[in-house]
């Protein structure tokens, strides 16, 4: 099969030569016709095949050594154009000094100058004559189910709005009329692009769509972010149009803008952020040839990390997941996304040493990211048991196997509710930490700490929450108006864990800035608006009250850590005062006895001689969150370094 591949590519290789050759034969020909006015003197009746001979191997050369052989010619563009025009010239110069160098009899100068126009005319023509035909016959099959063409409105006259709207026009022209562009630089207004005028200002879509019926409002400027496509937004919505927007610059990866790539506008891009810069080639020497276990596979963050370990060519990627469902989805989705990935799917629980134990001896990981814990707060508190159970001694069992496996670098995902933790989910989880970081002094295995706030669109999370509240028409609750979280994207999430666990020589505990705190109650707003529905009018948000555990507000560091900027903008590293690993073992035995969780009072007693600063039950509802840069209160203070992490972005 390989063989009649490798003999068709072959075979359309030299069609291709052949057809060129046609091409620039037909030139020469013109430029000599041409410079003798159609009466070609019969000397130069026999020169004219030499001389050909020497244009078509110079030409075969050269254009062959730019891969002008091996483009599609239905996809031509100006890159095809400057590498044809550059292959002509070099070609031309070529054998004109070789003819020259040959040949001790002149010819006219100025064929060579002819064929060279020529040749660019006819090769260059041709290959945007078949785009050019193929872009019509798009056009006429496109469904045409009678409808009329969608008037759209092009926010953003930059190179990306230029690029969509060349897309428009030549392809979608049956389905789309362009009314314009609106774009805030004064510079532009009145000019054409495609032949769709920049009308003015953003501030001027009411306005204009007063004067005529705009069906769609397109967002073209790829480098939006937050405050600034919330303003824009909000300006547009008045209007009724469907808003679409072009993803991200980070997204858009090869330059190009189509009509494909319009989604609607979606929440992370209200709450967008700058994107993630990574060290590709620190990353790499992390990743590549080696053998890593994802713990927690098939859930939001372990699944995204397994994505972002696959880019890095790992020599095997462990998946270890007690859900048979999420690791089936998780591992089928892998084979198919990244199939030259040695991929291993093995179903296990995290608390079960002699399983997790018989995995690591099979696989010999090197890298461990451990994703696998209990996360919610509410559950945690009426179960606390379990949180025990998996949380602490989950963590501790796995951690304490990659030690005896002699595991080069393990990377624990934490979450800002371990700072000053009024939940047992966020105690459990500082208790983690100590151990794991307690451990790391005496074992030659690196641990490393990675913690991070809420993110977007986690299972169980609250925007998958509001989603379903909206769809069934409210009423959505919110448990307090001035319920403030820190968010970020999960892909930023797992991109910086893995970033960080580069980093880490083992005992850090990375803080990732997780920019400005975002109120519950406007994050619900928000998505009402993108439903295309009122909040409060059309979808009621009802206040519930604070749950059990809850903050109004998370916090990121405190002031033991010490928190100082590392070599990447987005990571902070602090260090608490690591305990002695025999005195933690001890009170984590005294856990080990209550995990049946019978006893809250004595859990929970347990819990704060291990993490002092826990304290019962949630903050007081009717308190403020405190000003960006003022402590709280002299007993749970935020330090300045902290502050400047939450506020960073």
């Amino acid at each position: 099969m390989d063989r009649v591949r490798d003999l068709i590519v072959v075979y359309r290789r030299a069609l291709v030569v052949a057809f060129h050759g046609v091409l620039w034969t037909l030139a020469l020909v013109f430029a000599v016709l041409l410079r003798f006015d159609f009466e070609i003197p019969g000397a130069y009746r026999v020169i004219i095949p030499k001389l050909l001979a020497i244009s078509l191997a110079i030409r075969v050369l050269v254009h062959w050594r730019v891969g002008l052989f091996h483009g599609l010619w239905r996809y031509s563009g100006s890159r095809d154009l400057r590498l044809i025009i550059l292959a002509a010239t070099v070609s031309s110069v070529s054998y004109a000094s070789a003819w020259a160098f040959l040949q001790s009899y002149t010819f006219p100068r100025s064929i060579f100058v002819l064929d060279w126009a020529f040749s660019i005319l006819i090769v260059g023509g041709m290959r945007f004559l078949i785009r050019t035909v193929r872009e019509v016959t798009i056009q006429n099959t496109l469904p045409n189910d009678g409808a009329p063409r969608r008037r759209l409105l092009v926010i953003g006259a930059g190179d990306a709005g230029e690029m969509l709207m060349r897309e428009i026009v030549r392809i979608y022209g049956r389905r789309y009329e362009p009314l314009g562009f609106l774009d805030d630089n004064p510079s532009k207004h009145g000019e054409h692009i495609h032949g769709a005028r920049v009308l003015g200002p953003i501030d001027r879509v009411v306005e204009i769509a007063q004067s005529t019926k705009i069906d769609e409002i397109i967002l073209a400027i790829p480098s939006l972010r937050g405050r600034e496509m919330r303003r824009i937004v909000e300006i547009c919505r008045p209007v009724g149009a469907q808003i679409r927007t072009l993803p991200g610059v980070d997204r858009l990866i090869d330059g190009t803008v189509t009509v494909t790539q319009l989604a609607e506008v979606n929440i992370e891009d209200l709450l967008g952020r700058d994107p993630v810069v990574l060290d590709a080639q620190e990353l790499a020497r992390f990743i590549r040839g080696r053998v890593v276990v994802v713990t927690g596979a098939g859930g939001s963050i372990g699944s995204e990390l397994c994505r972002q370990v696959c880019r890095f060519d790992p020599k095997r990627l462990v998946l270890i997941e007690q859900a048979e469902n999420s690791l089936f989805h998780v591992e089928r989705a892998l084979r198919a996304e990244y199939p030259e990935i040695d991929v291993s799917p093995c179903i296990a629980d995290i608390c079960d040493s002699r399983r997790v134990d018989a995995v690591f001896a099979a696989e010999k990981p090197q890298v461990v990211f451990h994703a696998a814990a209990h996360k919610h707060v509410p559950l945690m508190e009426a179960n606390p048991g379990e949180a025990i159970k998996n949380n602490v001694f989950g963590t501790r069992k796995l951690a304490d196997v990659a030690d005896r496996h002699g595991v080069e670098k393990f990377v624990m995902v934490s979450t800002d509710k371990a700072v000053n933790p009024t939940s047992v989910m966020g105690v459990s989880k500082r208790v983690a930490e100590i151990y794991v970081q307690s451990l790391s002094q005496r074992s030659r295995t690196q641990f490393v700490t990675v913690r991070f706030g809420n993110v977007l669109g986690s299972a169980g999370s609250v925007v998958p929450l509001f989603r379903e509240q909206i769809a069934r028409g409210g009423p959505i609750t919110v448990t307090h108006p001035e319920m403030q979280r820190y968010f970020m994207t999960i892909p930023e999430a797992c991109q910086l864990v893995l970033q960080a666990g580069a980093m880490g020589s083992g005992g850090e505990i990375f803080v990732l800035d997780m920019g400005e705190p975002v109120k519950i109650v406007d994050l619900a707003r928000d998505l009402v608006r993108l439903s295309g529905l009122n909040p409060d009018h059309d979808i009621e948000i009802r206040f519930t009250g604070m749950r059990p555990g809850e903050k109004l507000f998370e916090e990121i560091a405190v002031d033991e850590e010490n928190v100082d900027k590392t070599k990447h903008p987005k990571i902070y590293v602090g260090r608490f005062r690591p305990q002695a690993l025999a005195e933690v073992e001890r009170n984590v035995a005294e856990l080990h006895r209550l995990s049946d969780g019978r006893d809250l009072d004595a859990i929970k007693r347990a819990f704060r001689r291990i993490v002092p600063e826990y304290s019962e039950g949630a903050h007081d509802a009717a308190s403020e969150p405190p000003a960006p840069n003022e402590p709280r209160d002299a007993d749970e203070r935020i330090s300045r370094p902290s502050t400047e992490v939450a506020l960073a972005n």
